[in-house]
């Protein structure tokens, strides 16, 4: 079994996977289903991100998640050559499809969450039971 050393060799041997990462990711969530809404600047992206709560997206972060979907066709940067410089992000028709996917199924994790909850709390008293057992 050959290792895998060059993330193009990974993208090669399964590149759906790959794309399903991107989409998925942390920040790729965050960033095409705040995109439905309307284009924005780097900042303002940032900003709207990180009130979601928890740890704020860093700049490095958002920069690499937006490259990257930008790679894959789903964003759109719009560099404008005007003094300051500005740069608007939006979806792509690929991305807007991609992004009411993720929406739906985070629509889906917010109104099941209560389900989730239980299910795991009757997960754990089955293991803590079990493992007392033993």
């Amino acid at each position: 079994m050959s290792v895998i050393k060059h993330a193009g060799d990974a993208e090669a041997m399964c590149p759906y996977r790959l794309v399903l990462e991107h989409v998925t990711s942390r920040w790729g969530v965050l960033v095409l289903i705040e995109l439905l809404d309307r284009p924005y600047r780097f900042s303002e992206l940032r900003r709207a991100i990180s009130a979601y709560g928890g740890r704020g997206v860093s700049e490095k972060m958002l920069t690499q998640t937006l490259q990257t979907l930008e790679r894959d066709g789903l964003v759109d940067r719009d560099a404008k050559p005007v003094i300051p410089p500005r740069v608007d992000y939006s979806l792509t028709a690929l991305g807007r499809e991609a992004a009411e996917q993720v929406r739906t199924l985070a629509q889906w994790t917010h109104e099941r969450m209560g389900r989730v909850e239980e299910a795991r709390q009757a997960y754990d008293e089955a293991r803590e039971i079990q493992s007392r057992a033993s």
